[in-house]
């Protein structure tokens, strides 16, 4: 049997388009160090994130197509409790350059600018920030530049084959706590869409 051809349209997303919607997912690992146990461990998590379009913007000659999104998570266990991570941004795909940028700001008092390149529909978005870069950088509230400097940010957006979304992050940090030693803050996890932002009445 000849396998059915899949017809695209003109990708005005980029390769941001596969992320409208909303998504949960339930295989999330986090590994950190928690200060109220003084060790580094891994925390398994739910998760629930939406991402919806927004106008065109534009910058004189540049236009950026883009997305709003949210993301929260609960440690498995304590669902029906306060999240324990919750980050509000925007990804903004410039079609022209290949540019993806994704601004994010956590909770914690961290705003990250983090930048890419990606064509239309790849499948993999790799973004990379560092500390005073006057483009793609990181910002911080001034505890933690004392206690807990970021010193990269890397995060890593992949579309499987079979739907699902996988977000992954690499963040090193140099911790007092750990005598100014530096630390790999690591998060991963896989989502499946449960919403689409769609005019059907067959709506997920």
């Amino acid at each position: 049997m000849a396998q059915k051809k899949i017809i695209m349209g003109p990708q005005r997303l980029g390769p941001l388009t596969p992320l409208v919607g909303e998504w949960e997912g339930n295989v999330g690992v986090d590994l950190s160090y928690h200060n109220e146990d003084d060790e580094t461990t891994q925390t398994s998590y739910f998760e629930k994130a939406w991402f919806r379009p927004i106008p065109t913007q534009t910058n004189g000659k540049q236009n950026l197509e883009g997305l709003t999104y949210q993301s929260t998570a609960w440690r498995h266990g304590e669902e029906a409790m306060i999240p324990f991570h919750d980050e509000v941004g925007y990804l903004l795909w410039e079609k022209e350059t290949g540019q993806v940028i994704r601004a994010v700001t956590f909770g914690r008092g961290i705003s990250i600018l983090a930048g890419a390149t990606a064509k239309a529909r790849d499948k993999k978005i790799h973004f990379k920030a560092m500390p005073g870069d006057p483009a793609y950088g990181i910002l911080q509230n001034k505890y933690l530049l004392q206690r807990a400097t970021l010193k990269s940010f890397e995060s890593v957006f992949t579309f499987n084959a079979d739907g699902t979304f996988t977000h992954s992050s690499d963040i090193v940090l140099k911790l007092a706590a750990l005598g100014g030693k530096e630390m790999h803050h690591t998060d991963k996890n896989t989502l499946h869409l449960v919403k689409r932002y769609h005019p059907s009445i067959e709506n997920l």
